[in-house]
């Protein structure tokens, strides 16, 4: 069967991207969770909701080094993943 790629220039399909990965590493996913607040429950609750969305990207966009790994095992640039992250945060 036929499933196109992803648009990771999409905001929903690259925090799916970043959450998929974190829960793949549970002491990055604990790392999120500590920084944002997001208990299991809520976390569950948030699923595929625009402020999880946000709350993804902006984490993984502050840690240069996950950002790094992620970008490096999904296929996406830094560049790419940031201009995502930009339209999210027009103010900077």
């Amino acid at each position: 069967m036929f499933r196109p790629k992803p648009q990771w220039t999409e905001p929903k399909a690259l925090g799916d991207l970043c959450l998929e990965y974190l829960t793949e590493v549970p002491e990055e996913l604990a790392g999120f969770m500590s920084v944002t607040g997001y208990t299991p429950a809520a976390l569950r609750a948030a699923l595929d909701s625009s402020n999880l969305t946000h709350a993804v990207i902006d984490y993984v966009a502050s840690n240069e080094p996950l950002l790094l790994t992620i970008c490096a095992r999904r296929g996406i640039t830094p560049e790419q993943f940031m201009g995502v992250w930009a339209k999210l945060n027009p103010a900077g």
